[in-house]
């Protein structure tokens, strides 16, 4: 009784939570005002309860379209907060366009508006964050379990116990594997015992209080993968299958469904959709904002560069970015002229002498780099993503470098994450490729962020830049 004191109440816990959310949009707003001393001491306008109201209507249309409900069961609290804070991002520029298509600006407090997406903010972060914190202590206690058995105690079933016991907050209770290898009768894999055969397996739900067996068989078994799965469901306990998918090279993989196909992602680009969007309007923001900063400095570096040596201020490279595509790279030049006329394209080495005084300088502290800016703004390129090489470096390194084509599943950078942990220049390159992959397998803006604080430590103390 204990295990599923919930479960019959999920409905209703869910319904309850529907029903919060668009109350703490509305309550936070009229919180908002009193908190606001120019308006505090005000009555509370007609239009600012009608504005209120909109938004608690546009909050109960929205979060079921963000995923912010159904069972939050092994979502992590990282993961959840993401989705909070996305959702009430997409809630503030909902408010944004209604206040500007309804022309309705001048009649709404700015600050006003300030507090109450923060406090909407808050709000949703209390109440999920509670609801979390009461359903650990319940689980701790025995109760909102979910009771598992694990169907195959190979390589990927211990991954699956492995995997569910390392997250306890998520209330999965495992009870145990079946396994028709002989050599496992009697054993305790991982700790856990093997309770028989599959054959086994049926009878035994019969008696036994299981709300879930996790099928975790290699691939190779799909006949005894159907016919579990078939006999299962002369049961009530939920199935979960397992693919064993996990001895392949992952990307960024997901499952998604085409016209009712399931279809797992085994490499796709976090850069699609809402991460589409999010990566674009980073980009156009901190461009401009970076070029702006930058204005005097690239002004004294092209004059700089103008006077080192005879020539133009800006060299084009043709570089390789997102989906294998083609573009000019913008650099401030930073050697003479022809300087590869009689050696073609050449990777550069600690030791050559093929830069000017001042290109060296330049190239010591990234500034020839600046220029990029430009080509993040005309969509080529992004401020944080794997470094673009030559199209004559990709024909050769994508035949010696396992997984090297995969970094341009998102748009090339001017820093990333192998830039900032030293690989650059003439540094190991597959090692440089699995910092770009992870890279792109842990995309986020706060990632983003994170690289763009740490390239302008790197700059000042990394040992290959030349």
């Amino acid at each position: 009784m204990n295990r599923s004191i919930l479960k019959p109440n999920a409905p209703l816990f869910e319904g309850l939570q529907r029903l919060l959310d668009p109350v703490v949009t509305v309550v936070t707003g009229w919180l908002a005002y009193e908190l606001y001393p120019p308006l505090a001491e005000l009555p509370f306008p007609e239009h600012y309860v009608f504005a209120l109201l909109f938004m608690g209507v546009m909050t109960a249309t929205l979060f079921p379209i963000m995923g912010l409900y159904g069972s939050r069961r092994g979502v992590t609290a990282f993961a959840e907060v993401r989705q909070i804070f996305r959702a009430v991002m997409v809630l503030a520029a909902i408010w944004v366009a209604f206040v500007f298509f309804s022309k309705t600006g001048e009649q709404f407090s700015r600050v006003w508006s300030a507090y109450w997406i923060a406090l909407v903010l808050a709000g949703q972060f209390a109440l999920r964050g509670g609801l979390r914190l009461m359903l650990r202590q319940l689980r701790r206690r025995g109760y909102n379990l979910r009771h598992v058995v694990i169907v195959g105690a190979g390589e990927l079933g211990l991954t699956v116990a492995e995997r569910l016991r390392a997250a306890p907050w998520a209330g999965f209770a495992i009870r145990g594997f079946y396994d028709d290898d002989p050599a496992l009768a009697d054993a305790t894999p991982a700790g856990l015992p093997v309770l028989g055969t599959t054959d086994r397996l049926l009878a035994d739900l019969d008696g036994d209080a299981v709300d879930q067996v996790w099928i975790a068989l290699p691939l190779r078994a799909e006949q005894r993968i159907r016919d579990l799965i078939n006999g299962l469901q002369q049961t009530s306990v939920q199935v979960r299958f397992v693919p064993d998918i996990y001895n392949f090279n992952l990307l960024h993989h997901s499952v998604s469904e085409i016209q009712g196909l399931p279809v797992i992602n085994v490499t796709d680009s976090p850069l699609d959709g809402a991460g589409m969007l999010a990566k674009r309007a980073e980009d156009i923001v901190l461009a401009v904002f970076f070029l702006l900063l930058a204005a005097p400095a690239l002004a004294a570096i092209a004059a700089g560069v103008k006077l080192s040596s005879p020539g133009p201020v800006l060299f084009r490279q043709e570089r390789v970015t997102w989906n294998g595509q083609r573009f000019p790279m913008f650099k401030f030049r930073s050697m003479p002229v022809g300087a590869e006329s009689l050696t073609g394209p050449v990777w550069a080495t600690p030791d050559e002498r093929r830069a000017t005084r001042f290109g060296a300088f330049l190239r010591r502290y990234s500034l020839d780099e600046l220029p990029q800016l430009v080509n993040v703004l005309r969509g080529e390129m992004s401020i944080v993503g794997p470094r673009p090489e030559r199209p004559e470096f990709v024909a050769r390194f994508r035949r010696d470098i396992p997984g090297y084509m995969q970094k341009h599943l998102v748009k090339a950078g001017i820093t990333g994450w192998a830039q900032v942990n030293d690989l650059r220049g003439d540094t190991d390159l597959a090692q440089r490729i699995q910092h770009d992959l992870y890279y792109i397998e842990n995309w986020s803006v706060w990632f983003d962020l994170r690289i763009i604080g740490l390239t302008l430590l790197h700059i000042l103390r990394s040992e290959h830049a030349y």
